[in-house]
């Protein structure tokens, strides 16, 4: 590929391709008096062989020839007859073209050459600080989007943009809007007095309608400087869709305003001021400076999400604190009487108080069920509270059949007073799992209790256990509870680990229950690598099954 730049130590070299002898000598000859060094061509494949051979900064090529011309680098200087059709597509597919007469002197065309060379150059140079520019505000905007603070993508910004443009000023606010904090940054440039700022931009409204204005119309235009005027003030001038140019005693004059925004609505503004010797504001740095305006909207707008999302969780977290705080106390507050309550219903039933007339003794056995069912709610309620938070278990080797047999025991007056059957059956061998046994007896009293409480008087709840094992799992310990109770409907299967939820028929049936038993079971068991699911059929009857990896280790 022929390069378009030649090394500032080197000559410039030509490559002169020219079928006419006399015309291609004189062209060699005026470029070598100007200091290239000359190769030549005379045809198409020689014009071939030498850009393939080595690099030229510059081309002079007849118009005969440049159909043999492929699109490169270099600079080309095309050599025609006034009558002769100018091909302005081929020019536009070379990088840089230019053409000359053949009838023009020879110095003529070397002077066309070396301006091309120079043009190519100034090329070069543009596309360089272009690049330089751009890989610096992509940083701008790496930096933006790498925290969700405010004020450091405030300082992201103006440290960025200022060292990036080298400007004198950078000075960035958001206005007032529910979407992005309110945040405000300056910078300038070592040696300057900080806090310079037009006047225009001290008052809020003019400027939120100045950058409204700039939004709205979807452009950036920078006026051309003007030198700082004399008086306090500053003058801003404006044109539709442009940036005002803003100068005034102390004020840089090189200035250009960007507005922030987000859709229809503006949301702040940038004012970024250069030196009166930099060069006019161009198209690629107005884009530039768009762009990280864009990222810098989206970056504000999602720190402030975020932002109000943490608040919004700290205060959850402050508030679910305080339920955990109240209902332990409210717990420990019932506690305190219900166990005096049961305290004196064991010494009644002792007989420590005489005997008990005839017909108490049942009143008295209804008491003593619902204070344990009492119990048991205050047991739930504290569960529910600390089971987002309490999360260590305290495991050992729990034996199932021994624990369901005692759960099973527990029970069993509650089933004798609804003259429910109440079996409990167990595999063969010994069923051991890993576990927390006091959470596990809980998991089992809470389903369990629940058949009982929704099978009708006269039905039967059966409790089985064994240990199953599919291809390639871990052979699992499983504990069934089946009951001919009144069923629960298809729909809400889904909803029955849902802390107090209630089955619809269970309510309509005024069966009492506070929703919490089988949430609380089947947390119990995810944490311990479980499962629990339940079938049931309306009318019919409810299976629960909870699944338990075997403890092989003990």
């Amino acid at each position: 590929m022929e390069s378009s730049v030649a090394n500032a130590s080197s000559p410039n070299r030509a490559l002169v391709a020219d079928p006419d002898t006399v015309r291609h000598e004189e062209t060699v000859a005026a470029l070598a008096a100007a200091g290239f060094v000359v190769r030549s061509a005379h045809d198409a494949g020689s014009l071939a062989a030498a850009l393939e051979s080595e690099p030229s900064d510059v081309l002079v090529v007849d118009n005969d020839l440049r159909e043999f011309l492929p699109r490169n680098d270099a600079p080309v200087l095309l050599l025609l007859d006034p009558e002769d059709e100018l091909d302005i597509a081929a020019l536009e597919a070379w990088t840089i073209a230019d053409f000359a007469y053949r009838a023009q002197p020879p110095a003529f065309r070397a002077h066309r050459a070396l301006v091309l060379i120079a043009r190519a150059a100034e090329r070069t140079r543009r596309r360089s600080e272009a690049e330089s520019l751009r890989e610096s505000l992509r940083k701008v905007s790496a930096a933006i989007r790498s925290t969700i603070d405010p004020g450091r993508i405030a300082r992201h910004l103006v440290d960025g943009i200022g060292e990036a443009l080298g400007a004198e000023y950078v000075w960035f606010t958001t206005f007032p809007d529910s979407r992005v904090p309110q945040v405000s940054a300056e910078w300038n440039a070592p040696g300057l007095v900080p806090g310079v700022l037009p006047s225009e931009l001290t008052d809020d409204i003019a400027t939120f309608e100045l950058a409204e204005r700039l939004w709205a119309e979807a452009e950036v235009q920078p006026l051309p400087k003007r030198a700082p005027a004399g008086g306090t003030g500053s003058a801003l001038a404006g044109r539709p869709g442009g940036a005002g140019a803003l100068g005034g005693a102390g004020a840089p004059s090189a200035s250009v305003v960007v507005p922030v925004g987000e859709g229809d609505l503006v949301l702040g503004v940038i004012w970024i001021a250069r030196p009166d010797t930099a060069q006019e504001w161009t198209r690629a740095e107005i884009g530039l400076i768009q762009h990280v305006s864009g990222n810098l909207a989206y970056g504000l707008m999602q720190s402030h999400l975020i932002g109000a999302q943490q608040q919004v969780m700290y205060k959850l977290q402050e508030l679910d604190q305080a339920k955990t705080d109240f209902l332990t106390t409210v717990n420990h507050e019932l506690r305190t009487p219900l166990t005096s309550i049961t305290a004196y219903l064991d010494m009644i039933r002792s007989g420590a108080g005489g005997p008990l007339p005839a017909g108490v003794g049942r009143m008295v056995d209804v008491i003593s069920r619902n204070a344990e069912r009492l119990r048991r709610l205050i047991e739930d309620m504290l569960t529910v509270s600390h089971q987002d938070t309490s999360g260590d278990l305290q495991l050992s080797h729990v034996n199932v059949g021994t624990l369901l047999r005692l759960v099973v025991s527990t029970l069993q007056p509650l089933a004798d007073s609804r003259s429910l059957s109440l079996t409990v059956m167990h595999a063969p061998g010994t069923m051991t799992v890993h576990a927390d046994e006091a959470k596990l007896e809980q998991v089992f009293a809470n389903i369990i209790s629940n058949a009982i409480k929704f099978t009708p008087d006269g039905g039967h709840v059966a409790v089985s256990s064994g240990i199953t094992s599919d291809p390639g799992t871990v052979p699992s310990v499983v504990v069934r509870v089946e009951d001919t109770g009144v069923g629960i409907p298809e729909t809400e299967i889904d909803q029955v680990f849902t802390r107090f939820f209630r089955a619809s028929n269970a309510s309509t049936a005024a069966i009492p229950g506070s929703g919490l038993g089988l949430a609380i079971a089947h947390d119990i068991v995810e944490r311990h690598s479980g499962r629990l699911d339940v079938e049931s059929a309306l009318g019919v009857g409810t299976t629960v099954s909870v699944r338990l990896p075997l403890d092989t280790e003990s």
